[in-house]
This record gives C-alpha cells, structure tokens and sequence, in this order.
C-alpha cells in the first residue's frame, strides 16, 4: 500500500501538464509544492467522492437501463407486436454490441474534446434513440435503433475508468471503479421494478412503449447534469477550494509517480503491452464474464416467466438478485482495494456465477432456481469490476494502461457476440445450453484469475530480487518512492 501521509517531493525541472489548461498554466505548476496535508487531501477525496463517480454511475446506470430493458419489453407485449421469433430477438441484441464494438474508438474523444461536453453529447444521443424505440413499426425500424444506442453509449462507458485514473491514486481506483460498474445492477434492479410498475397497469398505449418512453427521457434531462457538473480535471473542479484544487491538482501530477511526464505515445510501450500476457489474460476474463455480463439482464426476465411466474411477477422477481449483486461489487471492490487481494477476489466471484448457473441449468425446484439466479448475479458483475481496475493497477506507465485498456475493449466486448445468441426460445423452459456455456465460462474466468495471480507473485519475486523488498525503497528523504510507474518501488497487485 502507498504512504497516505505526508508526500515528500522533488521540484519537477518539466511539470507535467494538467488536463485542459493552456501552456501559461501548465508552465506555472513547474515549481511543485513540497508536501501534501493529509487531512485536505482526505477532505479532497472525500469531494470527488460525492461527485464524480457518484455522477458517472448514475449515468452509466441510466446506460444501462436503457441498452437492457429490451428484455422487459419483449416480454410485456413487443414480441407479439413487432412479430418477433428467438433468431430475430437475438440479432436485436447483438447488432447493439456489433456497433459498441465498432466505434469504441471514441473513447479518444475524451481527450480530444472536454469530458464534460463529450459527456452530455453522448447521453443525449443514447436517450433520444431509447426514446424513440417507443415508436418503433417493425424489426428494421428497432434494429436500426439499437445500432444507434450502442454507437452512442460506447462513446460513454469504456471510456470512463480511464477519467478516474486521473482523478484517483492506484489505490483508491479500484472502489471507484467498482461504484461506477455497480451501477449496472442497480440498473437492472430498476428495471425490473420500473418495468413491473408499468405493466401492471392498463394503459392506452402499449406497455412495452411506454416503457422505452419512462425509461429514455430520464436520460435526455441527465445530459444537462453531465454538461453543468462533471469536471474536466481537478484544476477545475469548481466545488473545490483553492487549496484544495492545488492538492488536487498534485494528486493528478503524481497519480503516476513521475516527476516528468509528457503526453506523447510511447509506440515502444504499445508493442511491449500486445507481448505482455497480463494484457491478454485480463482481456480473456473480461470476454468470459461479458457472456454472462451481456445475456443475463436481457433473458433473465424470460427465464423467470419459463420458470412458471407470470410476465408480470417475472418483471418484480428480477430486482432483488440484481440489488444483492450491487451491494456485493461495492463492498467487494472495497475489500479488494484494503487487502490487494484481487486475484484471489475475482477467483471467488467468478465461482460463485458458475455455480450460480450450474443451480440455474441442472435443477428443476423453483425456489432452487431463484437461489441460482442470486448467484450468478451476484458473480458476474462484481467480478468484472474487480477486473478493470486490475488491468490499470499492473500497467506502469500512461501508454501501457491506455494499451492495455484498448486489448481489454477489442477482446471483452467480443464476449456479447456469444451471449446474446445462446438462449433461444426452443431451449425454454430451463435453457440448459446457455446456462451451462454461462458456468463453463465463469469457471475459466476463475482458473484465468488465480494463474494471472500466480504470474503476478514470480514477476514480484523476481523485482525483490533485482531491487530489494519494495518496504526498503526510499527516496533521498526517508519517504518511499513513487510506485505507480515502473521503477524499484513498483509491484503488480495480486
């Protein structure tokens, strides 16, 4: 763990610049404070706290009820009104990850343009198109909808823990990372409610319309949120003091422990990150658990009404496994972050989904069922938050964690492609075949943690040897170095 006391620096001879500000200011923060109070830098945390991930998870959520609540509409008349059959359901699912794949390129246009413009301009986007799926004709009509919305949340979401790795140290982005990626559960927690709330009664026009209605608007009003108070960088943060935007400003400069940093591509570190097996193996869990990830939000619904509930209680029982798995991925990513434990975390989770679908696939009991659905919820989505952050702890320079995330994207985001194809209605009333594909890959994700942990353990044996325990790494004045980049005090997290 990083000494969270007092910060002894070195003046900087090239300060590193901040986010956004012009060359008169960069070349102003040349000439760095000395020590960090601990106490306002408690206090500046605590203020990020409450507004960053706060706002990015609610956005995030609202992301995500709007790419899955498909799956309460299908069920609360669509399928009967659009002439839907199991292959036509399945492409509508997997043209949304067809184009989130495609343009998770725009995760550049966080630099390129101020987070909070891109921000409101893509939750606009994606609530305009959720809102217009209420007044979709036909299968072509929503197909081409459901390309647009993921087109315009992928400019969102892949993007984000790269915005809260400049705001937060290596050992403070993991509880961060998994507020924002909680937000999913909570979405489908929602979800179920809203869509049980909705269909419960009898309105003039469809339920399953005025569900993409109550459901899309909400996301049009939150782009004005996004544009008036989600900050461009801590210098701008306006919620701070300034004093505090000072210490949060060091913060940024030294998230990475470099006394000079410049913002170009290192195209060594790029080849060095697609031959570093810690890239490929954390990429390959996070296909794994996306094909659980993807197919259980849009197909849990159907698999409760095959179980023998109505559509209506179907729509009611999918929130409470959905809420457990939200308070699992806070408490989780927190304990993982305590203890840097986050192999053996993800390992864990990762078991528990599988049996989770086991229970799902082999059992007949309803109440057994259920039990699996709490399960596999509770696995899959936690899990996955203990994998993002694990892909920007073992990256020690921008270049390498900004690689490393791409690998991460291109490989996890393949993982839909499978998941929204593998329950189709012939399979009903138990789903066997996804349920077992859901567990198989759950186990490999937990073979995948504990070998990647292994490696990690030689890779730290072999640093203590080349430079000595990282506890007698210190710097000219008795305080340990910096060990967020590659350096003698640098160890990869477990």
């Amino acid at each position: 763990m990083e000494d969270r006391g007092e910060i002894n620096t070195q003046p900087a001879t090239e300060a590193p610049p901040a986010p956004y500000e012009d060359k008169e200011k960069t070349a102003a923060v040349a000439s760095v404070v000395t020590t960090i109070d601990p106490e306002i830098e408690k206090r500046v945390v605590r203020k990020l706290d409450l507004r960053i991930p706060t706002l990015t998870a609610f956005l995030f959520l609202l992301s995500f009820l709007d790419r899955s609540n498909i799956g309460n509409a299908k069920i609360a008349g669509m399928e009967t009104d659009l002439n839907l059959n199991s292959h036509s359901y399945a492409w509508l699912l997997t043209i949304f990850y067809i184009s989130y794949t495609l343009f998770e390129f725009q995760a550049l246009m966080w630099k390129a343009m101020k987070p909070h413009q891109w921000a409101a301009i893509t939750v606009f986007g994606w609530g305009l198109v959720s809102t217009c799926m209420a007044a979709a004709q036909n299968w072509s009509g929503m197909m081409a909808l459901r390309f647009l919305l993921g087109a315009f949340e992928a400019g969102f979401g892949p993007g984000i823990p790269y915005l809260l790795s400049f705001f937060y140290r290596r050992h403070e982005l993991g509880l961060r990372c998994g507020l924002f990626v909680s937000a999913a559960p909570l979405a489908s927690t929602f979800a179920g409610a809203l869509a049980y709330g909705i269909t419960s009664g009898h309105p003039k026009l469809a339920s399953w319309r005025l569900l993409f209605l109550v459901e899309g608007l909400p996301s049009i009003v939150a782009a004005v949120l996004a544009w008036f108070f989600l900050p461009d960088s801590p210098v701008d943060a306006k919620f701070l003091t300034e004093e505090e935007r000072e210490v949060a400003r060091q913060r940024g400069l030294r998230r990475s422990g470099e006394e000079k940093r410049n913002n170009r591509i290192v195209w060594k570190d790029i080849g060095l990150t697609l031959l570093d097996a810690k890239a490929w193996f954390t990429a390959l869990m996070y296909f794994s658990c996306n094909v659980s990830y993807s197919s259980l939000p849009v197909f849990l619904p159907t698999i409760l009404r095959d179980m023998g509930f109505t559509a209506i209680n179907a729509q009611g029982l999918s929130a409470p496994p959905y809420f457990a798995s939200f308070l699992v991925t806070v408490a989780t990513t927190y304990i993982a972050d305590r203890f840097g434990q986050r192999g053996f975390m993800v390992a864990g989770l990762a078991t528990t989904g599988a049996i989770g679908y086991v229970l799902l696939a082999a059992c007949k009991p309803v109440g057994v069922r259920y039990f699996g659905a709490f399960l596999a919820s509770c696995g899959v989505f936690p899990a996955i938050a203990n994998i993002l952050p694990w892909v920007l702890n073992n990256q020690g320079s921008d270049t390498r964690r900004g690689m490393a995330t791409v690998i991460l994207n291109l490989v996890g985001q393949c993982g839909p492609f499978l998941g929204t194809n593998i329950f189709p209605d012939s399979d009903g009333p138990r789903y066997v075949k996804g349920q077992a594909i859901c567990a198989a890959f759950m186990f490999f994700v937990a073979f995948l943690a504990l070998s990647l942990r292994t490696l990690l353990v030689w890779e730290n044996r072999q640093l203590d040897k080349k430079y000595g325990p990282k506890e007698e790494q210190q710097n000219g004045k008795g305080q340990p170095v910096a060990e967020e980049n590659y350096g003698p005090a640098f160890r990869y997290v477990l």
